[in-house]
Formats: C-alpha cells, structure tokens, sequence
C-alpha cells in the first residue's frame, strides 16, 4: 500500500518526521484490534483527508504498514488522521500536548475546527461556546434542540467508523458515561481524545475551563456566570436523602459523584455517600435513615406516577439535566433544583 499526499511535503516537515514513530505504533495497535474493519474504514479517512491509495487495504496490511512503508508516508498520516484537515499546511502551523483530566497527552493544533462530542453535558457546552466547532455528536445529544450535526449513536456504543470518517480534531469523552475500550479504539485510530473526569461541581468547573480553552483559546462568559452563581455556600438547614437513579434493579448516588456534590451544595446529604461503590445497587428496605427522595428524571425516567410509591418519606421529582449535566445548564442548576427541592 502506497500513500501519497496531494498537499503536503512530509519529507521536509521535522515535525511530521517525529510523529512517524508514535503513528506506526497507533496504526498497529488499531490493525491489531480491529482486523479487516480497518481495511474498509481506513481508504475512506484517507481519501477524506488528501491522501490517495488503494480502494482496500489488502491482507497483509499490518507487517506492511508497521516495517516497509516508507517513513514519511507516516509522518504524513499521523499529520492528518490524529490533527485535523486544517493541518494540510503543516509548515508553520503549531502543535500543542496538552492533558486532560487523566492526565492522558491529548495532541491538538493551535485551532481545532473540527469536535465530535460523545457527551451530551459537553456537546452543549461547545455549541453554546461555538457551535460551528462541532461536526458530529450522539443521539442523546439533546441540547442545543436545533443542533444540526452527524450523529454517532449513543455514549455506550458509539459509531467509531462515522466518527473516524468526520476527520475530527478532537473529541470529548467522559471517563464515566463512556467505555474505555471505544476510547481506546479511537486513540489507536490517531484521533485526540480528550476525557473529562469531575466529582464535584468545582471540579466540572474548572475541567470545563480546561477543555474549552483548549479547543476555543478562552473561557466562556456563561462559564463564569456559572461559577459565580455557585460561590455561595449553603446556609440552610439539611436533609438527608436517597437519590435513586435506576430501578429494575434499583441503583443510587454512592460516593465521590458530581451529582452528590452538588445536592450537598443545596442542603441535601446523600446517605450513601460512604457507599464503597459510586453507583451502588440497593435494597429499599435496607436503607440507612433518610427524610426525603430525589428522583431524577434520567438515566431513568422516574415520575410523579413511576418512583414515589416505592417509598414512605416523601419523594421529589427533579430535572436529571440540571442535576447530572456539568455545562450551560449550571448558571440555572441552582435556581431550578431549589425549587424543586422546596
């Protein structure tokens, strides 16, 4: 398999010649873990990106790529698949190794254009920041309504093929709603990936300030509202709760979760929060003492007619968005779960 770029001279790029080694690895490990599905994908990003090559990568393929193709064949690749298009001109364009809340490098040009979310906190957080950023997002990307991007299935099990093909810069993952095995996936297929990773509301606050700094060059003004409006410290009296979020079987808010943190943040103590597990499973008859329930309506949909008859204290129904989603939703989180709570 021969590669050649149309618009770019790899042979005289320092920085393209670096890459080579680290692309070789990746190409081989996505070869590896992938089979023949990459003999069908991989022609299609190429094409996408300037390259041309063959209509199919023939068998064979993983010795050929990781020991003959030439060197700058892979210093070219690894310039277009793990950056982006805009990258076509590589001569002066800088590079940046930033880390995201893993602590994993996350490879970005200067000015990424191209984002594919696979959360729905973080998709609208870039569409309220700069929505013509981003090109493709899940099925459960619900907000902004009128988002008109490529969908790519859901946080779970996510399109890696059609996200591969949309070229992205980088995109936006979150150690908890996503799997790490996709994650991987895509990393291997020379795509950024940038992972968030919050437990408190502090936390998603400043990962937020990270991660759009990084791909927009600056801090949002709805950031800083949303930080403004959660300076206050709670001054009222507290209750103790029990914040079921599945049923069949039943599961809730254990330890270290953002959503506990912030019902902290309102007067209402999780009484699981010394669970040994975030999301433990429970028994409704063996719960410690609690003098309400908070019923999010997602993950699961609980409702007036679907949750409370389950219980004997009494049961509040809140906005699952306001009180799981770590975004634009924040500068409103406060106000409107308070209410709800009253």
């Amino acid at each position: 398999m021969r590669l050649r770029k149309t618009t770019v001279d790899s042979s005289s790029s320092p920085m393209m010649t670096t890459l080579g080694s680290h692309v070789k690895h990746l190409l081989t490990q996505y070869v590896k873990a992938s089979g023949r599905r990459i003999r069908a994908v991989l022609p299609k990003i190429l094409a996408q990106k300037g390259f041309r090559c063959p209509p199919s990568i023939p068998d064979g393929a993983e010795e050929m790529l990781a020991t003959r193709a030439p060197a700058a064949h892979f210093g070219a690749f690894s310039a277009t698949l793990s950056m982006a298009t805009s990258l076509r001109t590589i001569g002066s364009t800088a590079v940046r190794t930033l880390l995201d809340d893993q602590q994993n490098p996350v490879l970005l040009p200067a000015t990424p254009t191209r984002v594919v979310s696979i959360v729905p906190s973080l998709t609208e957080s870039v569409a309220a920041t700069d929505a013509r950023l981003l090109v493709g997002a899940t099925d459960w990307c619900t907000h902004p309504a009128d988002l008109e991007v490529t969908r790519v299935r859901g946080p779970k099990n996510p399109d890696l093929e059609r996200i591969a093909g949309l070229a992205p810069d980088v995109v936006l993952a979150n150690a908890e709603e996503n799997r790490a095995v996709d994650l991987d996936a895509l990393r291997a297929a020379g795509i950024a990936v940038w992972v968030t990773a919050p437990a408190t509301v502090g936390e998603a606050l400043d990962s937020l300030d990270r991660m759009l700094s990084a791909i927009t060059g600056s801090s949002p003004s709805w950031l800083g509202a949303a930080r403004e409006t959660w300076r206050t410290p709670y001054a009222g009296p507290r209750r103790r709760a029990v914040i079921p979020i599945w049923r069949r079987p039943w599961m809730a808010l254990g330890r270290d979760t953002f959503a506990g943190d912030l019902l902290a943040r309102l007067g209402i103590d999780n009484v699981l929060a010394d669970s040994a597990e975030r999301y433990p499973r429970i028994e409704l008859d063996a719960l410690p003492p609690y003098d309400l329930v908070v019923l999010p309506d997602e993950p699961y949909a609980f409702s007036a007619d679907d949750g409370p008859e389950a219980f004997a204290a009494p049961a509040l129904c809140v906005s699952g968005r306001h009180l799981t989603w770590y975004g634009p939703s924040l500068v409103e989180a406060r106000a409107v779960l308070s209410g709800q709570l009253a």
